[in-house]
């Protein structure tokens, strides 16, 4: 909304503009009338909006005509005054003084206009037969007033007629010609209607009607005005009203009838509670509130964030399956003006057998959202109406920003619940594959994506592990492309060349640094071939006081050794205690005594082996070295 309305009087000599001025201000008419009247502010407190209104009078014998182009161009609203017992004054209204405002404006872009019928005192009747035509013919003018500034007729009523024009404009809501809806207004109005059908079944109910009352107007509506209203839409619409409550239709046509008979500012004051301008988009202070992220610290949704979005993920799972199918995803997003998430979402979560996005891969997703890139998720919680629906200022509180990561190593724990993995090493390593199975499953043939999230377990703790692929092609990588919370450097056994990039990458970026890393040998179904190191990859992991080579193959996929593998990353990271370990692996050691083992592939107990005695080697070696 404007921030303050600037209002131009124009028209013939002697029609009464500068005695309506300053029977405004002196709340008399003035025994003398000025040529021309200087410019008025009347300050915000006394005004009905609440906006300071600027009052600018022209005198064709005091102004040049360059002045008042400038003046025109200037003013938010123009107040064409006639006098109502002079028909030339009329006349010139649609000859002259409307040409000269709007003639070179596009539709769409023109100043809305008053009609101002001066000097009512000196008529028996009304000049509105002779007017209605005018109006008729010009859809800029928003509507006509008759006053007399001798004894103060209608005068206030004229300047917030003036200000009403500027602070809730027909022009962008409403087709006079066509007498509908514009399809911006449509499109805005069907976005609030989806967000306040709460139980997504295209009705707004008696509850929920009273909820979007009380968000945007402050008070619920008695029952008996329930009725009338929904009463007004059944009468007038043939599908406005069904099972007791207000289709998206019938809302339309109850927006409709409050522009068709003058209520604009109704209408507006629904919009700019749902975030929208003067020209029907979402404001950039509503869709991306400040949120100030230190280096070093990350975003996180907090608990407000993850109850929102659970809350809208019941409300579009149609079938109750605890899965989004890509219809439901659609629905979900349809308020939106673009899908958030691509087909690679697919292949970043965890999905069901029938390949839906599951619940656990929602919100795994929402966190990848906000941890990668804070502001565009707080842009998507805008469209989806979390300031609205949840009755805070802004999306910022559905986020929580981490302290910096340096204090969390000083202090040797953490609040933080979202971490991020790099796995690093030569395209065809089998880093894809490796992503894939942290979400439990194959790699497919489908829409790349560089990112996996899903949960782990560290002592009785559920956390968020983003891993992200990284290829190098080239022993140079990027300081942005190595910096993570922890670092999976991977190599292929079967290639002689693989090793020497990873040791490459960790000399250059990790040895000096404090971020742990862990190797992965890919691809240990295949003939292991000498790698053409100066030394093998368990003697640079022992040299290097890393934890040793951890095996991995994608044909024998099994959720426990990406287990182990994280934990054992997530553990590095905050030196928890050989307790914590024992504790942390102890359900998946249930499980794995609980299952037949006599079917599982030699490689497979191989690379549990290794995980659990580097895993435990490695905690005892930094318990004993704190200790000396």
């Amino acid at each position: 909304m404007k921030q303050d309305v600037r209002i131009l009087l124009l028209g013939e000599p002697k029609v009464g503009k500068t005695s309506l001025i300053m029977s405004l201000v002196g709340e008399e008419f003035p025994e003398e009338v000025p040529p021309r009247a200087e410019e008025i502010t009347i300050p915000a407190d006394v005004t009905p909006e609440k906006v300071p209104t600027h009052i600018v009078d022209y005198s064709e014998k005091e102004q040049s005509d360059d002045i008042l182009r400038d003046e025109i161009v200037k003013a938010n609203v123009v107040c064409v005054v006639y006098d109502v017992t002079n028909e030339e004054t009329i006349d010139k209204i649609k000859t002259k003084w409307i040409p000269l405002v709007n003639g070179d404006a596009e539709k769409g872009n023109k100043v809305p206009i008053i009609l101002v019928g001066n000097k009512s005192d000196l008529r028996c009747g009304s000049s509105m037969e002779t007017i209605l035509p005018i109006m008729n013919q010009f859809s800029e003018i928003e509507t006509c007033v008759e006053c007399s500034a001798k004894n103060l007729k209608n005068i206030s009523e004229l300047f917030y007629y003036a200000q009403k024009a500027v602070l809730h404009p027909t022009a962008p809501l409403y087709d006079p010609e066509d007498k509908q809806l514009k399809p911006l207004c449509v499109r805005a109005l069907s976005r609030v209607f989806y967000i306040s059908d709460q139980d997504n079944d295209r009705i707004l109910s008696d509850a929920e009607l009273n909820r979007f009352q009380k968000s945007c107007f402050g008070n619920p509506l008695a029952p008996q005005a329930l009725e009338d209203v929904k009463t007004v839409v059944w009468k007038n619409t043939s599908d406005g009203v069904q099972d007791n409550g207000l289709t998206l239709n019938g809302f339309l046509f109850l927006n409709t009838l409050f522009i068709q008979r003058g209520r604009h500012e109704t209408t507006w004051t629904i919009l700019r509670k749902f975030g929208y301008d003067d020209n029907l988009e979402l404001t950039d202070d509503y869709l991306y509130p400040e949120l100030r992220v230190p280096v070093g610290c990350t975003t996180e949704l907090n608990h407000l964030g993850h109850q929102f979005l659970q809350q809208l993920f019941d409300k579009y799972d149609e079938d109750k399956d605890s899965a989004l199918s890509p219809a439901e995803l659609r629905n979900l997003f349809c308020v939106c003006p673009y899908m958030p998430w691509g087909a690679e979402v697919y292949m970043t979560v965890s999905t069901t057998d029938e390949g839906y996005i599951s619940n656990h891969g929602y919100l795994c997703q929402w966190t990848l959202s906000a941890y990668l890139d804070i502001h565009r998720c707080l842009e998507h919680l805008g469209y989806l109406g979390y300031p609205i629906l949840t009755e805070q200022e802004s999306q910022t509180a559905a986020v929580t920003v981490t302290r910096e990561k340096e204090v969390d190593l000083e202090k040797r724990q953490t609040q933080r619940s979202v971490f991020l993995c790099k796995v690093i090493g030569p395209r065809g390593t089998g880093k894809t594959a490796f992503l894939q199975a942290f979400v439990g499953r194959n790699i497919t043939v489908c829409a790349f994506s560089p990112y996996a999230i899903n949960t782990v377990q560290v002592s009785n703790q559920e956390k968020y592990l983003i891993l992200n692929e990284v290829d190098v092609e080239a022993e140079f990588l990027k300081a942005s492309d190595a910096s993570c919370d922890v670092a999976c450097l991977m190599y292929d056994t079967s290639d002689p060349h693989s090793f020497d990039y990873c040791a490459s990458i960790y000399k250059q970026h990790y040895m000096e640094s404090n971020i742990p890393c862990v190797l992965v040998a890919s691809k240990v179904d295949l003939p292991e071939v000498k790698q053409l190191h100066g030394m093998t990859p368990a003697e640079f992991c022992y040299k290097h006081r890393l934890p040793p080579p951890l095996p991995f193959s994608s044909l024998f996929l099994d959720s426990t050794i990406l287990t182990f593998v994280m934990l054992m990353v997530l553990s590095l990271d905050f030196c928890l205690t050989v307790s914590d370990f024992f504790f942390s692996f102890s359900p998946i050691s249930r499980h794995l005594n609980g299952s037949d083992m006599s079917n599982t592939s030699f490689w497979l107990r191989v690379a549990l082996g290794s995980a659990v005695v580097a895993v435990l080697g490695f905690a005892i070696y930094r318990a004993v070295a704190r200790l000396k």
